[in-house]
Formats: structure tokens, C-alpha cells, sequence
């Protein structure tokens, strides 16, 4: 009876293998197409026929005895979750509704509150709000973790079923209860959904001639509108005779996304070598992504601007300029996620993700679980103007004396406008970016001998 139950589990799962592999299309969001491996003979004489019995076991069960009637679907998919989601925060399968909604996330067009989250104990960590979204303006920040959405507690129900709780019509209200480090206590955040229509670039010429790109996630297109971004700054600066001296390349509170874009955009600031490689747990499967020649900025300084919702592509991007010193990274510590998932098409409209690899930088450093450290740290502060110091000098004295004759100098110097300042008070790191931006061109300008 036992042969006759192990060659029905065998011959039934490797029927089912054999269907999803003959149906399936690979499809990657954050790395080239893959294909869904065959099933080799190792595979069949290997099946733990055991666990398999169980899992027939407690199907039935369920199946025939649970408080309300269930589906054989619901059962099978809720094992399918729960089969990815032990694995690690970013392996998940996807029924219909919800791969449609990834497939939206990359062309920039979608429903909700416009956050990146990760599972972690039950909970819901956010990586970062984006930009200009429902989350973004409520107040929610990179960091807060949920612990109830409206009166749900998240640990009571399977993770995958509280982040579908974020998802509802536009114009609907979500209250969502975080804890936030910086908070004694848990506070109460609510926020309305809406249709989220993302600009992944926005380009801005501050003085006249420094430039400043905020990237707020990497879509499709975002390569391509980097380039036209920073062709439009120096448009700008040509126009008012003058140049963009420099770049703030701003990643803060940037989630990633699609793994190729990254690649591209950092080879738009380098002339050649490896930009970043991926590797998966077979050794030939190493990718290397590689840049050609031609720096769109001709050499001229770069900063790129990190935090801890600097995630994924994010650092992938940061981490080529820094190992490749092309420029230099600031802010702080960037979130930590190196791992490269695959996205698979399954049938009916269903797909998966996975984690097939690891992201590594040109110098070999694994971004997984480390992050990227700033060559510069700049800490988020708040800084009151009103406070600022006022000295007093010698040429405010009385009878002071009066300056010799001397040789007239060119020195170089940058004044700021109004608004340059009050970036002291609405974005100190930016502010302390640019200051730094100024210092790499000053130095290019006038080398030390």
C-alpha cells in the first residue's frame, strides 16, 4: 500500500511539475530572462516521499473537516505562499489580481498607498514612501513598521494578506498604526488611497550651474529620462551662459526596481569596466553588466545621495560609482537589499517571484544583509536658520587699519541664492550634498600642487 501511495504522490507531482513547465514564460523584473529548470532525474529518485504523505495528509484534512468549506485552489495556493514566503522576505506567489498589479508597478501606473514594504516577524517594515504619493504625504517614513491596519493586527493574519489590506479602491482611507524609532509611542497614520501615477525623474538646476536629479524609483524608462533629464539642465545652464559644473544624483528613499535600468543608468556616468555582477548558486551563472564608453557628464563631479530607503537597484548604482570612484556616495547607510529576484509567469494568469541570485559590486562586496556605507555621512537633521551665527569682524571695528597695497587674485568662489540657503532648513542633506559638490569642483578646479 505504502509503494502504491509513493508512486501515485511521485507520478501525480512530477505531472504537475511537468505542466507548469511546459506552460510557463519567464519574465524578470530585476534581472535577464530566466527559464524554469526541467525536472532532472536526480529530482525524481530524491522526492522526500515522507513530508509529501504529510502534506497529502494534512490537505485532506483540511479539505474534508475545516470549520467552513474551502476550496482545493485555496488550499494549494496557501500552500504555494507559504512554500516562497519561508524562504525569505522577497520569494512570493502572485494569484492573478496581484500579478497584474506587479506587472503595473513597472510601467509607473498603479492603485494604493505608493510604498515598498518587506515582511519582518509578522509585521510589515515600509522600505520607503515614493515620491508624491498618498504615504508620502500622510507622513509615513522609510523605517515605520506596521503593527495594525485599522483595527487588524498585522500578526494575526498572513503577511501576504495584510499588504493586499493596503490595497482598495482610490479614495478609500486605511488607518495604519506604526511604530516609529523615534516615537516613545505607536502612532495613528491615516491615509487615502489613490491612483499612483510615479515621476521616476526629476531634474533641477540650483545656482545656475550645479545640477540635481532626483530618482525616485527605476522603471522601464528610467535610463532614457535620465539622459534627457540631465540634457535639459545643461540646456538650462547654456541658456544663462553658463555650465552644470557638477551632479546630485539624489537615491534617497528609492525602493529599486528593474535591475537592467540600474545598469544603464550608472553607465551613463562611466567610461568602462564592471558596473555590477550577479551570481546565483551554480557558478556558471554569473552575470557581469558591464559599461561603455562615454561619461554623459564629461568627468565633471558627482554625488550620490543614499539613506536607509535606498534599496535594490539603488545601491547597485551607488555601489559602481563608489568602487569604481567615479564620484562620491553621502547621506547614510542604504537598506541592505542584494538578492535578484526572478519573476515567472504561471498559468491562468498567476506567477511567482523567487530569489535565484545576489547583487555584488565591481570590487566583489555583496550588498546583502550590508548595504552601502557613504563615503561621507550626512545625518538627516533639522536646522533652525533663526540661529545662525552673525560674527563680528575686523572690518566692523572702529580706527581699524587699513589693508596694504597688494596683487589683485582670481579666487574662486560660489555664492548661494535664497533658496540654495533654505535648503539648510527644508533638506539639510541635500544641502550639505551641495556644499560638497562645491568642494569636489573647487579642488578639480584649483588641484593642489
Amino acid at each position: 500500500m505504502r509503494n502504491f501511495q509513493k508512486s501515485l504522490i511521485t507520478v501525480t507531482l512530477l505531472s504537475l511539475l511537468s505542466f507548469a513547465n511546459s506552460e510557463s514564460m519567464a519574465l524578470t523584473i530585476e534581472q535577464p530572462k530566466v527559464t524554469v529548470p526541467a525536472v532532472d532525474e536526480t529530482v525524481k529518485e530524491n522526492l522526500p516521499v515522507q513530508q509529501l504523505l504529510l502534506f497529502v495528509n494534512v490537505f485532506e484534512q483540511l479539505r474534508a473537516n475545516y470549520v467552513e468549506e474551502v476550496t482545493e485552489e485555496t488550499l494549494v495556493n496557501n500552500a504555494i505562499k507559504g512554500m516562497l514566503s519561508g524562504l525569505d522576505p522577497h520569494s512570493e506567489f502572485y494569484d492573478a489580481e496581484s500579478y497584474k498589479k506587479v506587472q503595473e508597478f513597472t510601467t509607473g501606473s498603479f492603485a494604493g498607498l505608493g510604498v515598498e514594504v518587506v515582511s519582518e516577524d509578522g509585521l510589515i517594515r515600509i522600505i520607503s514612501p515614493m515620491d508624491g504619493s498618498p504615504a508620502k504625504k500622510a507622513g509615513i517614513q522609510a523605517g515605520d513598521l506596521i503593527i495594525k491596519i485599522d483595527s487588524t493586527a498585522v500578526q494575526s493574519v498572513d503577511v501576504s494578506k495584510a499588504v493586499d489590506m493596503l490595497k482598495g479602491e482610490p479614495g478609500t482611507e486605511v488607518v495604519l498604526t506604526i511604530i516609529r524609532e523615534s516615537e516613545r509611542s505607536p502612532l495613528t497614520i491615516p491615509v487615502v488611497r489613490d491612483v499612483i501615477k510615479t515621476e521616476s525623474i526629476k531634474g533641477e538646476l540650483i545656482d545656475n550651474e550645479f545640477g540635481y536629479i532626483r530618482l525616485s524609483q527605476f522603471q522601464e524608462r528610467s535610463a532614457e529620462e535620465m539622459k534627457t533629464a540631465i540634457e535639459d539642465l545643461n540646456k538650462q545652464a547654456a541658456a544663462k551662459k553658463a555650465k552644470v559644473k557638477g551632479l546630485i544624483l539624489d537615491l534617497r528613499n528609492n525602493p529599486g526596481g528593474v535591475l537592467d535600468q540600474a545598469a544603464e543608468i550608472a553607465d551613463l556616468f562611466l567610461e568602462a569596466g564592471l558596473i555590477v555582477y550577479t551570481q546565483g548558486r551554480d557558478p556558471a551563472s554569473r552575470i557581469d553588466f558591464m559599461a561603455n564608453p562615454g561619461d554623459i557628464l564629461a568627468g565633471a563631479p558627482l554625488v550620490v545621495l543614499i539613506n536607509g530607503g535606498s534599496a535594490s537597484a539603488s545601491e547597485i548604482v551607488a555601489g559602481a560609482i563608489q568602487d569604481q570612484r567615479r564620484g562620491v556616495v553621502a547621506g547614510e547607510k542604504s537598506f541592505g537589499k542584494g538578492s535578484v529576484q526572478s519573476v515567472v509567469n504561471l498559468a491562468e494568469g498567476q506567477g511567482m517571484k523567487y530569489t535565484t541570485a545576489l547583487y555584488y559590486t565591481p570590487n566583489g562586496r555583496s550588498i546583502q544583509g550590508e548595504g552601502i556605507s557613504p563615503n561621507i555621512e550626512l545625518l538627516s537633521l533639522n536646522v533652525d536658520s533663526e540661529r545662525n551665527s552673525n560674527f563680528i569682524r575686523e572690518e566692523n571695528l572702529a580706527k581699524r587699519l587699513n589693508k596694504g597695497s597688494d596683487k589683485e587674485q582670481s579666487i574662486t568662489t560660489f555664492t548661494q541664492s535664497e533658496k540654495a540657503r533654505g535648503l539648510a532648513v527644508s533638506d539639510n542633506q541635500l544641502y550639505e550634498a551641495l556644499n560638497l559638490l562645491k568642494s569636489l569642483i573647487f579642488v578639480k578646479d584649483n588641484p593642489i600642487q
